[in-house]
C-alpha cells in the first residue's frame, strides 16, 4: 500500500463532512466535485493555500483555508492538512524566525530579549517602557516577518509541488511507453 493510498484512506469524504452537524451550513459550497478532486493545480493550491494560512495566521487556520479553498477552487482535503504546518513543536521557531525577518526589513531597532518580556518586573534600559509597550513593539517586525514568510513559503509551496507532480506524471508516461516498446 503506498503513501498517497494510506493518506486519502484517513482523511474524511464528503459524505462524512455533509453528515457532521457543525458543518451541514457548507453543504452547498462543498458539493462542489472540484473541491474534492485530486488534480495538480487543484492539491498545489490546495496546499500552497494551508501553508499560507498556517504561516500567517495563529488561530483559526483551518476555517480560513477552507473557505479560501472554496473561492479559488482548491483540494480541501489538502488545504485543511497543510496548516498543521505550524504545529506547538514549529510554533517558536516559526515566529521567532519571523521576527527576525521582520526587524531586519523594518529596521526596527527595537530588539527586546526573551527575559525582558517574560518577565514584566525586570528592569529596562528606558524606564518608560512598560510591558504591554514591549509586547507591542514586536508586533510590526512580527507581523512584516509573518507576511514575508507566508506569501513566499506558499509561492514555493505550489511550485514545488506542481513541478513535482509534472515530473511524477512524465515519469509514469515514459514507464508505460517503455513497456510497451520492449
Amino acid at each position: 500500500m503506498t503513501f498517497l493510498t494510506r493518506l486519502r484512506g484517513r482523511i474524511p469524504d464528503r459524505e462524512q463532512i455533509a453528515n457532521n452537524p457543525w458543518l451541514r451550513w457548507l453543504q452547498p459550497w462543498l458539493q462542489q466535485p472540484k473541491l474534492w478532486h485530486w488534480s495538480r493545480r487543484g492539491v498545489a493550491m490546495g496546499v500552497a493555500l494551508g501553508v499560507f494560512f498556517g504561516l500567517l495566521i495563529p488561530i483559526a487556520q483551518i476555517p480560513l483555508s477552507v473557505a479560501a479553498a472554496i473561492v479559488m477552487r482548491a483540494n480541501i482535503p489538502t488545504a485543511v492538512a497543510s496548516t498543521l504546518v505550524s504545529n506547538p513543536v514549529t510554533f517558536g521557531p516559526i515566529y521567532y524566525g519571523a521576527y527576525r525577518l521582520g526587524v531586519r526589513v523594518t529596521g526596527s531597532n527595537e530588539r527586546p530579549s526573551m527575559m525582558d518580556l517574560a518577565n514584566p518586573q525586570t528592569p529596562v534600559d528606558d524606564k518608560n517602557t512598560g510591558f504591554w509597550q514591549r509586547i507591542t513593539n514586536l508586533g510590526k517586525p512580527l507581523l512584516v516577518g509573518l507576511s514575508i514568510t507566508a506569501v513566499v513559503t506558499g509561492l514555493l509551496t505550489y511550485g514545488l509541488i506542481s513541478l513535482i507532480w509534472r515530473w511524477r506524471t512524465l515519469a509514469k508516461r515514459r514507464r508505460r511507453v517503455n513497456q510497451k516498446l520492449f
